[in-house]
Parts: structure tokens; C-alpha cells; sequence
């Protein structure tokens, strides 16, 4: 009789688990359900204050913090000071749309290992969760100063992909800000009008917009004919 086979199979690692503070609680449904597509994370609770963060981290065990900075009871950055103060070393994504750069460098000597800058799609969210699974698998000495870049160069996001065929940047720009200052949404055609563009080009450039996730649209009924798409700027918060 043959003896028993040692079993081969790789365990599996245990996923990283995520605590997602968010106050608004469509952002947070949102942003729990994008991080449970992503293999390898699990969320392990849902806050929407800091002081509930708190009370969660201090009871259940976490290994990154999705964290909104605008929150009711402070600043997201205020959390993160006391989680620190406290030896919590859970790591930290901020989900914000803060684009002050002096908030940016103060999260980084907090420990905020990546930013998220609202509104963002699945896609980018999961770019930085992968990252930083990469970068949190990193194990053992480093061989020398190649590996130790290697190993930080896991966390930085990719280049921002060029432009589409036929797009620039200046008219982006100008679409935009035409989009922008639409309270009610604008047409193809009237963006069309307003910026100097064919209503084919307008709509190209409002579509990139939508899949980038700064704009949405929807159908528009009028009387007669054909509804219109009326696209809308995403609003920051």
C-alpha cells in the first residue's frame, strides 16, 4: 500500500482587509462593492465618521483604510494622526477630491501610500488596489538599490494613457469648461455651438468624458422627434 501523498497545494493567501470610511453612503456602498471585485481584498467594515474608524480599527483587525478627507467629525488626515499616535500601522489610500498638493505631502508623512482623486471608475480604484498588493508582497533583503526601487515603483500609478486618436487636450479643456458651466447639462450640439466644433467632435470628446468617469448622461424627451443625450458634469465634493 502506498503511502499517503503529502498534500502540494499552495495555501491560499489570506486577502488584505479593508476598512472603507466614507460619509456618504452611495460613495460607500460604491466603494465596498469595488473593492470586493478586486481578488485578494475583503472589507471588513464600513465607517462614516472618523470616531466610528476608530472604534472599528481598535476591534478589528485591518490591513488598509480606504479614507475619504472630508469628513463630519474632521479631517481624514486627523484619523490617521491619532491611528499613528495610537501604533496602528494599517495603511492608508485616500479617496478624496482634494487637489491641494500641501495636503497630498502631509498625507505622505502619515503613511498614505496612494490617492483617489473623486470621481474615479472600478478600473482605477482596482489599479491601486493591485499595486498596492504588489508592493505589500514584497518580502525578504533586497539585492541592492534596483530591487528597493522596484519594489516602491509598485505603488506608483501608471502614465495617464495619451490622449484618444483625433482629441487634444486644448479642446478637452475647452469642452470642459463648457460642460461645467452647464448647471442644467448640455447637448452635443450646444456644447458643439459654444466651443466652435462639429457636433461629431463634441460628442466624441463629451463621450471621453463620460468614460473617465468626470461626466454622465441621460436621455432627453422633448416633444417631437428623437430624445437628445444631455450630458452633465460630475460635481466634486
Amino acid at each position: 500500500m502506498s503511502p499517503p501523498q503529502a498534500n502540494s497545494a499552495t495555501p491560499t493567501p489570506e486577502p488584505i482587509r479593508v476598512l472603507v470610511v466614507e460619509d456618504d453612503p452611495v460613495a460607500a456602498d460604491a466603494h465596498r462593492m469595488y473593492v470586493e471585485r478586486v481578488p485578494g481584498f475583503a472589507v471588513v467594515g464600513t465607517a462614516r465618521t472618523g470616531g466610528d474608524a476608530q472604534r472599528l480599527l481598535e476591534r478589528t483587525p485591518t490591513d488598509l483604510v480606504l479614507l475619504d478627507l472630508y469628513l463630519p467629525d474632521g479631517h481624514g488626515l486627523q484619523l490617521v494622526r491619532a491611528l499613528r499616535a495610537a501604533g496602528h500601522g494599517a495603511d492608508v489610500i485616500a479617496v478624496t477630491s482634494a487637489r491641494d498638493l500641501a495636503v497630498v505631502r502631509d498625507g505622505v508623512s502619515l503613511g498614505v501610500v496612494q490617492y483617489v482623486l473623486k470621481p474615479f471608475t472600478f478600473s482605477t480604484l482596482r489599479d491601486r488596489l493591485q499595486r498596492y498588493a504588489e508592493f505589500r508582497s514584497t518580502a525578504g533583503e533586497a539585492s541592492g538599490q534596483d530591487e528597493v526601487d522596484r519594489a516602491l515603483a509598485a505603488l506608483r500609478a501608471p502614465q495617464p494613457a495619451s490622449m484618444p486618436k483625433g482629441l487634444t487636450q486644448a479642446t478637452l479643456q475647452a469642452v470642459t469648461e463648457a460642460l461645467r458651466g452647464a448647471e442644467d447639462g448640455v447637448s452635443a450640439a450646444a456644447t458643439a455651438e459654444a466651443v466652435g466644433i462639429s457636433r461629431i467632435t463634441a460628442r466624441r470628446y463629451l463621450e471621453h468624458l463620460v468614460e473617465a468617469g468626470r461626466a454622465d448622461r441621460a436621455p432627453h424627451y422633448g416633444a417631437i422627434g428623437r430624445p437628445e443625450l444631455v450630458y452633465r458634469w460630475v460635481s466634486e465634493r
